[in-house]
């Protein structure tokens, strides 16, 4: 799903201010961070869609790769296309349908992206029959 993700990033990335392509130098204020979920068999994949004040997304992927748009629609078009759901609009419907417990589904959580990166990819213990 990573490549899905990555194959419109391509379509849709560019060059920043200072010709950079893609690499977020921590000069641009982020205003929000999204997770999202994709669910793959028994496994959850995650996604961090960030907004910042310049009016670029980002997505971070399961692989650590930083994919930049140039707003956040194009991001979240490229996330659903490859079959991603915002988890602040999973309702019990959609946990049921994927087999997951609202109750207990957190994100990843670490001091940087370093520390993320191993938690992206995650077994659920359960067939969300993909």
């Amino acid at each position: 799903m990573s490549d899905a993700i990555d194959e419109a990033a391509n379509d849709d990335q560019f060059e920043d201010d200072d010709g950079d392509e893609g690499i977020d130098d921590g000069r641009e204020q982020e205003l929000a961070s999204f997770w999202w979920l994709a669910a793959a068999g028994d496994t959850i994949i995650w996604a961090r869609l960030s907004t910042f004040a310049s009016g670029i997304a980002e997505v971070f992927d399961c692989d650590g790769n930083i994919l930049r748009y140039p707003d956040e629609e194009a991001a979240r078009v490229a996330l659903l296309d490859a079959e991603f759901r915002a988890m602040d609009g999973l309702d019990q419907d959609d946990a049921d349908q994927w087999g997951l417990d609202l109750d207990t589904l957190e994100p990843p959580m670490g001091d940087d992206d370093d520390a993320l990166v191993p938690q992206m990819i995650e077994k659920n213990g359960r067939d969300f029959g993909a």
